[in-house]
């Protein structure tokens, strides 16, 4: 046991959740740029971009954790993620989520990360 009463395995997986949320933030911003491109300079990045994704996904697969994204999914207030923007709504709107702010983090034996999201109204 550490200090915090934490094993260091506990550790090593709030580190890789860590590194797999900044990952993901990552790879949003890089494809966010990628899209600035020209198709021609873009289709090199794009495949590096999801070769490095592949190989988190890999990493995380190995743990037993995953990152989930729940974009463009109706929101439920069950859901593992916090909305931001809740407040702007009212009891009685149908949401979508809008955008992941930050992902989900799943394990083996469940939720290990809840995630950030921003809502919008579904368009009826």
């Amino acid at each position: 046991m550490t200090t915090d009463g934490r094993s260091p395995s506990d550790h090593l997986e709030r580190s890789l959740i860590s590194l797999a949320v900044e990952s993901w933030r990552l790879s949003r911003l890089f494809a966010r740029v990628i899209h600035k491109l020209d198709a021609g300079e873009a289709g090199r990045y794009v495949n590096q971009l999801r070769y490095f994704q592949k190989k988190i996904e890999e990493s995380l697969d190995a743990t037993g954790l995953k990152v989930v994204n729940v974009e463009g999914q109706p929101f439920d207030p069950g859901m593992a993620a916090a909305a931001l923007n809740i407040g702007d709504f009212g009891p009685d709107d149908t949401l979508l989520v809008d955008y992941m702010v930050e992902p989900i983090i799943m394990g083996t034996e469940g939720l290990k990360q809840p995630g950030t999201v921003m809502l919008r109204k579904a368009h009826s």
